[in-house]
């Protein structure tokens, strides 16, 4: 797969702080990336350097197969953690001057703001002043103003921060629909269940090195633990709980069911199948619950940041 975006060693001192230590990353063509990382791991500042908003001390950034110069600023479309709009001027008056300065003409840009206004149901805000909105509103404006030129990659630093619900989901399905449309994503964000829902593949950095990375779906297997929870129905639960121990490594579960059956999680041994533990199960009860416990981006990034030695 062809990538849009790489860093290679890329290393950022400050004073005698090392912001990032030899990054390098591969963001592929029409991809959802997920930049993680506790909170001063380095991932702003990486982000910054891919901006050109700070310069790398060492290493280097390719943006689509060239190194990245000042030009390509109008190749990427940033939504910053701290927002940063003018609380004094007028929605509609803002959006045009930060859509002339990607570079649109102000036929473009005026068509453009008002598909997105109203896609977004944001039309009724055009002459309001910008703090004249709550958080939420003002973030739907920072948002379309990210997006409106375009760019081949956009870059979103924690995007649902102050959304509702209902808003959150709003702007989770455009990111997802302007990956459709071709546009490559970096994603940095805290909120696991975000990246379960958006991201094809992460980088986790941890106290500016990075530590894991690659397609979501990869990193999961390597961390699954091959554990099944199960329920299961029979005539003797403390027997058969016995018999399981000294087949399986065994644990309590806990998951809601409509009866009371026996709740474990069951550790299959090497040599074994899920298909020959739930044969086995079958033979002993009747099996009502039986679910592969695969590790959530939560559960993976606790988990190598705690294993991590640096």
């Amino acid at each position: 797969m062809d990538n849009l975006l790489e860093t290679h060693a890329v290393s950022k001192k400050f004073g005698n702080f090392t912001a990032l230590n030899e990054v390098s990353i591969s963001v592929p063509k029409g991809s959802v990336f997920g930049l993680l990382g506790p909170n001063g791991a380095g991932k702003t500042t990486l982000i910054r350097i891919i901006n050109q908003i700070t310069m790398p001390d060492t290493g280097k950034v390719i943006l689509d197969g060239e190194p990245l110069k000042n030009h390509h600023i109008q190749d990427i479309g940033y939504l910053p953690e701290e927002r940063g709009l003018y609380k004094s001027m007028k929605v509609g008056e803002q959006a045009m001057y930060l859509a002339r300065l990607k570079g649109l003409s102000k036929v473009e840009a005026k068509e453009r703001l008002q598909y997105w206004f109203d896609r977004l149901e944001i039309h009724g805000w055009w002459n309001k002043k910008i703090q004249e909105l709550s958080k939420g509103m003002a973030q739907k404006v920072q948002f379309v103003v990210t997006v409106l030129h375009n760019p081949k990659l956009l870059i979103f630093d924690e995007p649902f921060s102050g959304f509702d619900p209902i808003n959150a989901n709003l702007i989770k399905d455009e990111i997802l629909r302007l990956k459709e449309n071709g546009s490559t994503v970096i994603f940095s964000t805290h909120r696991m269940e975000s990246v379960e829902e958006l991201c094809d593949h992460i980088a986790l950095i941890h106290k500016s090195n990075k530590i894991l990375d690659g397609p979501l779906t990869e990193i999961k297997r390597t961390f699954k633990s091959n554990i099944y929870e199960v329920g299961i129905k029979s005539q003797n639960d403390v027997a058969l709980e016995q018999e399981l121990a000294s087949k399986f490594e065994l644990s309590k579960a806990n998951f809601k069911t409509l009866g009371e059956e026996l709740k474990l999680n069951v550790k299959l041994n090497a040599d074994e199948s899920a298909n020959d533990l739930l044969r086995y199960l079958t033979s002993r009860g009747e099996v009502s619950h039986f679910v592969e416990l695969i590790p959530s981006a939560n559960d993976i990034f606790i988990q190598a940041v705690k294993n991590t030695k640096i």
